[in-house]
């Protein structure tokens, strides 16, 4: 774990100073994968794209546990497979570039980065929120969590599952996509209810999880699988309005998207914060044993 701690640190530190790293990624080698396997329809396509590089990952894994620099190697093979998982692109450097274009025009189409299935992001403070609060789980949150519970293996699959189901690009047949986003939505559940619990606990926690109360209310049957987990853009929504009304905020500051997103990216970074203290105490609690 001491190990995946500091690949996930100097990942997170390489892409905070040089954010082209996360543009880093294997779409082509994958849509060629995925054109061989054309014969092949439904989960079973998805379970062969997934599956195998997810065991080349693991074999890698385990011939560096035996290499010269044995540990120094693992660590350099963790940095580089979270610089491949946290893209295509930086998410601290979408928000960067949102903030930092000269018109609403260009702030527009600089949000469209944060999409990852190609639907627009609507320039309104609950269209952005919605769009930065997947951008977070999926190329930040989620990829940390399944790398720290699995090591790259775990980061490799949820990285896939993502793109699979997400990037049309990539030309599998509707019930492979649909195989794949059911996957990827699985996938999202728990990471999606940690960072909702853990943006009520730096934040406002009624507000946090009054939300997520009036979703788990209304949730249907295989909701877990079946629906992106709209309930962690609920929350985080929340938390930003009660935020900016908490600081006396007028009605055009909450429907500022800039603010919103200002204040969003405060409270991700927080989270992750959290996160980062909760594996490092781990880390020192197994030391310490």
């Amino acid at each position: 774990m001491a190990i995946r701690l500091l690949a996930a640190l100097l990942a997170l530190g390489l892409l905070h100073l040089l954010p082209r790293l996360a543009r880093w990624h294997v779409d082509g080698l994958l849509r060629r994968w995925s054109l061989a396997l054309g014969d092949l329809r439904g989960p079973g396509r998805v379970a062969v794209l997934a599956g195998v590089p997810v065991v080349l990952a693991l074999v890698i894994a385990a011939a560096l546990r035996q290499a010269w620099l044995g540990d120094l190697a693992r660590l350099a093979f963790g940095v580089a497979m979270l610089l491949l998982c946290f893209g295509p692109r930086a998410f601290e450097g979408d928000l960067e570039g949102i903030l930092g274009a000269p018109d609403r025009p260009a702030r527009e189409s600089a949000a469209q980065a944060l999409s990852e299935d190609g639907e627009r992001v609507s320039w309104s403070a609950r269209g952005l929120g919605e769009a930065i609060a997947f951008a977070a789980l999926r190329r930040r949150f989620g990829v940390l969590l399944w790398f720290f519970l699995f090591g790259p293996a775990g980061a490799l699959i949820y990285y896939l599952a993502r793109r699979l189901g997400r990037d049309e690009s990539l030309g599998l047949d509707d019930a492979s996509r649909e195989a794949a986003r059911r996957m990827g939505n699985a996938l999202d559940w728990i990471p999606a209810h940690l960072l909702v619990f853990t943006l009520a606990i730096v934040g406002h926690w009624d507000a946090v999880m009054g939300a997520w109360n009036r979703w788990r209310t209304s949730a249907g049957r295989g909701h877990w699988y079946r629906e992106e987990p709209r309930f962690l853009a609920d929350a985080a929504c929340a938390d930003i309005v009660v935020e900016i009304e908490a600081g006396d905020g007028y009605a055009e500051e909450r429907s500022d998207p800039l603010l919103e997103l200002v204040r969003m990216r405060s409270a991700f970074l927080r989270a992750l914060v959290a996160w980062m203290s909760v594996v490092a105490l781990v880390v020192m609690g197994g030391w310490l044993a």
